[in-house]
């Protein structure tokens, strides 16, 4: 098995044509030997209340735990993080700019429609048509699919997108320029199906348990809002016969002291984080369900570069410089993360940038140098900096910001207001521009570096940036058409040289995952960077 999904990496990377009749893509494999529980239903933790169960509609990873569930897309990914076949049973490509994906005859809708290609075809044109608003649109034009940019402007209509349905089960996708990654990228929520009749009939409200239709192994049954979301298995499905849970509850629960306190009592199986203050303690004393893994993502503090005070570069170094890396990384957190001194995580394939300049000195160093930025742009004990720092509600969010805001303090003078707000608001709020600075976090949606770079790209709507620079741009569209994988690869180094040199952002850590996950949880996936699990290849083991 690992050598054929191997080769799969190996072929697509080198524009070869590539049939996935070798790979499995079915659910949960119980080892033999295993004793399954009786009962077989999940409670996972999920952070915070999703903003919706609109795949075109999401951008948080909160939604995207739950739609992994609720729907399949044209591939999925393996325990390991490698790309195996999803509705599409295979797919080959002679240039990496023609891709033909066939889908498998017996996928269906859990309403027992055929899911077919003209399913993908809405779904794409819908992602892209202005009228659907997905902040996620930029993401199709980052794949280069034929006319995905002038559509989003406005500009042509969503029906010349770059996909067709060559018969039922034949979907191409034609690009503008060779993406060697493009399957990789199709594993990403937004570019999963929606059920064309559900979503004509019932518009916004199609995503309620009464109307909801999905293709994935589970179907909305209940949802409470900021209580519980609950999901039971979807008959329909293809692989039906080889998924084991039959109930999956996420908790939306911001409070990482109570989600552990459930976790302990035993009425959550996974939590989506831990609290820092108690991870030495459950280390010590529940080590068997401590689980941490390396992890596609970065977490960094936003600046609105369009606003005083950070339209000020000398402001922005400043601040990012007086941040203590170490301190944060290894004290406050200690669970492995790494200090981060540039966008894109170390964790991801190929990537090896030279460390920035100021990632070089120490942190007395960088504080000298803060001050002298701070001094320069006009700040000082008669003219102190005081700003406001937005972040979405959640305790470890919290204590990293007091943590800073007092280093921030005691090195520069400068006087930082808290303000928290709950995640849908928070989205908005970060969307409209109305903040100064704000907690950020980033989780590639593919392992390969454009993922992270961009982001900061000026047309991306996600995530609240607001960074617009015709340089980092140009180098954003050099990338995309790079011939090589070493150009590319300089390229994707000159965008984080020039995010050191402009500093929108200020990157502070590199994530790793940890959570708590009860020893009776089999098929949890340690080893998926990008952190997908996927609940139908989990089974509960007796106890």
């Amino acid at each position: 098995m690992l050598k054929n999904k191997i080769t799969q990496a190996l072929l697509l990377g080198a524009g070869l044509v590539f049939a996935a009749t070798a790979l499995t893509a079915t659910a949960a494999e119980v080892p033999a030997g295993v004793k399954l529980a009786k009962i077989q239903e999940l409670v996972r933790g999920n952070g915070t209340e999703v903003a919706s169960l609109d795949p075109q509609k999401v951008e948080g990873v909160p939604e995207s735990h739950v739609l992994r569930d609720l729907l399949e897309g044209l591939v999925n990914q393996d325990a390991n993080g490698i790309t195996i076949p999803g509705v599409a049973e295979r797919w080959e490509t002679q240039d990496n700019k023609v891709f033909t994906f066939y889908l498998r005859k017996d996928a269906k809708w859990s309403n027992g429609d055929a899911v077919t290609a003209d399913d993908f075809v809405y779904s794409f044109q819908r992602a892209v048509d202005p009228m659907t608003a997905s902040p996620y649109s930029w993401y199709l034009d980052m794949t280069t699919m034929i006319n995905a940019s002038d559509i989003i402007a406005g500009n042509k209509d969503k029906s010349t997108l770059g996909v067709k349905a060559i018969d039922a089960y034949t979907f191409e996708v034609t690009l503008e320029n060779a993406v060697p990654y493009f399957v990789k990228m199709m594993a990403h929520t937004t570019m999963k199906p929606v059920h064309k009749a559900t979503v004509e009939k019932f518009g916004d409200k199609w995503t309620k348990p009464e109307n909801f239709v999905g293709n994935g192994a589970f179907v909305v049954n209940k949802w409470v809002v900021n209580e519980r979301l609950v999901l039971v298995r979807n008959e329909q499905y293809w692989d039906n016969a080889n998924t084991v849970l039959n109930k999956v509850t996420y908790l939306p629960i911001e409070n990482q002291v109570s989600e552990m306190n459930r976790f302990l009592s035993g009425e959550i199986d996974i939590t989506n984080e831990l609290p820092n203050e108690h991870f030495r303690r459950l280390q010590k004393e529940h080590a068997e369900s401590v689980a941490i893994k390396g992890n596609l993502c970065t977490y960094y503090y936003n600046f609105n570069t369009h606003k005083p005070p950070f339209d000020d570069v000398r402001v922005r170094k400043a601040i990012s410089y007086s941040i203590d890396r170490n301190i944060i990384a290894n004290a406050i957190l200690g669970q492995g993360q790494k200090p981060a001194y540039f966008l894109t995580p170390e964790i991801v394939a190929d990537f090896s940038p030279e460390m920035p300049a100021y990632g070089k000195l120490t942190q007395k160093e960088r504080n000298a140098k803060a001050k002298e930025l701070l001094a320069d742009a006009g700040y000082n004990k008669s003219n102190p900096l005081e700003f406001s720092l937005l972040y979405n509600t959640s305790e470890n969010h919290k204590k990293i910001a007091v943590a800073i805001a007092s280093m921030w303090k005691k090195t520069l003078g400068v006087s930082v207001t808290l303000e928290n707000q709950e995640w849908k608001t928070y989205l908005e709020t970060k969307k409209q521009g109305d903040f100064e600075a704000s907690r950020a976090g980033w989780c590639g949606d593919y392992n390969e570096a454009s993922t992270f770079t961009s982001l900061m790209e000026g047309s991306n709507t996600s995530g609240g940036i607001h960074y617009k620079s015709a340089e980092y741009d140009k180098l954003t569209k050099a990338a995309v058409k790079a011939t090589s994988e070493a150009k590319r690869q300089a390229l994707y180094y000159a965008q984080e040289a020039l995010l050191a040199k402009d500093m929108p952002i200020a990157p502070i850590y590199q994530y790793v995952t940890a959570r708590l996950v009860n020893p009776h949880v089999g098929g949890y996936a340690v080893n998926n960077a990008q952190d997908q699990l996927y609940s139908k290849d989990m089974y509960i083991i007796a106890e």
